[in-house]
């Protein structure tokens, strides 16, 4: 048990090896995963890309830089070191265009990839996204944020007890957390270096979402608690052709939580674009 499973791995020109999951033809979809300690591509996503890849997308579950079975390099972990990797994969790939759905710390990246190269994302699904706010003002507020920080540096993650604790503040409901994901991630964080959290930087691009021109859906539960869900308001002001759908008793893992809803309304919203 924890076991991720084995995909593909491909070293970037810079030298960074990244891991990442496979599956499906057709139009390419980017799952791109959250900061959590322990995460993976495959640990957040395992109950939604499978059923993309059946609709006739193609998926790509990438491992972020520092997480999963991608290299864990000592570095500083800024959103710009994160999208250059994710572009560089992309590029590897020889993917062009693509769907970007993010969560959390993805969802920051896919909004920056959206900004800098808006030729390259399609449409834009966001699951309670980051960089929306500043980072001392709001985010290091949120329980979530303080008690993740708190037990990584303190090394209590690594054993089941100490990330079922973390990960139940992650869900309103935390029976729906696996001892199958609790010993993926153990697994994973006990090879993190503790900069990958340290040194996280994500800038507020508030004030750049008028700047996005694709189609986007979002997510927010009520319930998070690591990133605002007051989120929604500030992009549901500033962008076009955006809707959000406003869960309640629901936290910060909406494709989890309410995983059927999640995949019935993005691929109905993929559906449109194919139209």
């Amino acid at each position: 048990m924890g076991a991720l499973p084995q995909g593909r791995f491909v070293t970037l020109p810079d030298g960074l090896r990244l891991h990442y999951l496979e599956a499906g033809e057709g139009e390419p979809v980017v799952f791109i995963h959250g900061s959590g300690p322990g995460a993976s591509g495959h640990s957040n996503f395992k109950q939604n890309y499978p059923v993309f890849e059946s609709a006739g997308y193609r998926v790509i579950v990438p491992d972020l830089p520092g997480y999963g079975a991608s290299d864990k390099p000592e570095t500083a972990y800024t959103l710009d070191f994160f999208v250059n990797a994710l572009s560089s994969l992309l590029d590897a790939l020889d993917i062009q265009r693509c769907v970007l759905v993010g969560n959390s710390l993805g969802g920051a990246i896919a909004l920056k990839m959206a900004l800098d190269q808006p030729k390259r994302v399609s449409r834009l699904v966001l699951m309670a996204p980051g960089g929306l706010m500043e980072k001392e003002q709001y985010y290091l507020q949120m329980e979530g944020i303080q008690k993740m920080g708190a037990a990584f540096a303190n090394g209590e993650l690594n054993d089941a007890v100490g990330m079922r604790r973390l990960l139940s503040l992650q869900l309103f409901d935390a029976s729906l957390i696996s001892d199958e994901t609790v010993a993926e991630r153990v697994a994973v964080v006990q090879q993190q270096p503790r900069c990958v959290l340290t040194t996280m930087q994500v800038p507020n691009m508030a004030a750049r979402l008028g700047e996005l021109n694709c189609p986007i859906l979002g997510f927010w539960g009520m319930n998070d608690k690591f990133c605002p869900s007051s989120g929604a308001q500030t992009m549901l002001e500033a962008c076009r052709n955006i809707r959000f759908v406003m869960l309640s008793e629901c936290g910060h893992w909406v494709m989890v939580e309410h995983r059927e809803l999640f995949n019935r309304t993005c691929l109905d919203f993929l559906a449109e674009g194919r139209r």
